[in-house]
Parts: C-alpha cells; structure tokens; sequence
C-alpha cells in the first residue's frame, strides 16, 4: 500500500490575520512539516482564485460574506475575497516545507465555480487531476492535515473515500471554521464516509 500525506490550503489568508483566518490554522504548520518525513508522497492543495470569483460576497449586490445562494451546482456560502491568484494570502505560509511537494493541485480557478475538495470543483463532477495522478504512482492510502477542517478537509476526505482511498485525518493538525455548527456536521459526514480519525 502506497500512503500519501495530503496538505490542505496553509495558505496565509487561511491564517490568523488573513482574509477568512482559521483559529489557530498557523500553529499546525510544524506538525505538519514533521509529519512529512513519513510518507513517500506529498501533495500540497492551494487556494487560487481569479479576482472577482463568483464565490466571494463582493461578487454579489446586497450579499455579505457568510450569506448562502444557489449556484447552477447548487448552494453555495459567500466567501470574503480570499486566495486571489498571486497575492500574499493565496501564499503558502512561510513556514510550511513546500520544497517536500511532489505536487501542488491549484483549485477554485473557474471564476464560475468554488471547489474545496482537492478532487472534484463544488459541482462534484469536474476533476482536479488529482485522482488521476494518484492513481498513476499506485498511491491507494492518504492521510490528510490543513485547513479548514469542515470545509476543504471534510469535501477532499469524503471524495476520498468515495473513490476507493483509504483516508485519515489527523484532528491534531487541522482546525476548522465551525459556520453554525458545520464543524460536528463535517465530522458526522466524514466518519459516515468511513473516513478514519488519527
């Protein structure tokens, strides 16, 4: 069995001070570096929205960041603008070992479209690659840390376990959001998927 360590969205605008900070989302990052060394396989996921992404709240007359509306695809949660392609808060926190990457998957990039898990955009049907790629280098067993634990962690680990991986998530190197209750709805949805908690 082949296992890869998946390193969800530590980017700066996830962090404390960024534009949609996680509570503590910057005191994973050592654990997570040291939990590198590990795996055969690492796999960075980053956050890269175009300005203007139909997700963000600014997007929308009269809507407020954390407001719901339906999408084509379905409902959808209005972001503050965050992770907009180059700019410091799309960044990979400084701290964070990029250099161990074997790959970085770029998602949220259709301006017409969010996507939080690393293998499908919020319409569930287009892929990232990811999946594709995994299954090229035989990779069958991924555990999983980042941010943020109900949303882009909880969407990558339930595909995850939909398409035959075996997952864990390591609740000691992820932290969430908890958007009226969605944390305990996240971890309810996970463990139902057979995701494994470490």
């Amino acid at each position: 069995m082949t296992s890869a360590l998946i390193v969800i969205d530590m980017q700066y605008d996830f962090c404390p001070g960024g534009a949609l900070a996680v509570p503590e989302g910057d005191s994973i990052v050592p654990g997570i570096n040291a939990l590198m060394a590990q795996f055969p396989a690492v796999i960075l996921t980053q956050d890269w929205h175009p300005a203007g992404h139909s997700s963000f709240a600014s997007s929308h007359d009269g809507k407020a960041p954390f407001d719901m509306v339906d999408m084509p695809y379905g409902p959808q949660v209005l972001w503050p603008d965050h992770c907009v392609q180059g700019s410091q808060g799309a960044a990979f926190h400084e701290g964070l070992d990029t250099d161990r990457a074997d790959l970085i998957i770029r998602k949220g990039y259709n301006p017409a479209i969010d996507s939080y898990s690393a293998f499908f955009e919020n319409d569930h049907t287009t892929p990232t690659g990811l999946h594709g790629y995994l299954q090229t280098r035989g990779i069958d067993d991924l555990t999983m840390v980042g941010l943020a634990t109900d949303f882009c962690v909880n969407f990558s680990a339930v595909d995850a376990a939909r398409l035959g991986y075996r997952v864990t998530v390591r609740q000691d190197l992820v932290r969430g959001i908890d958007l009226d209750g969605s944390l305990a709805t996240a971890l309810a949805g996970m463990r139902e998927a057979g995701v494994v908690f470490a």
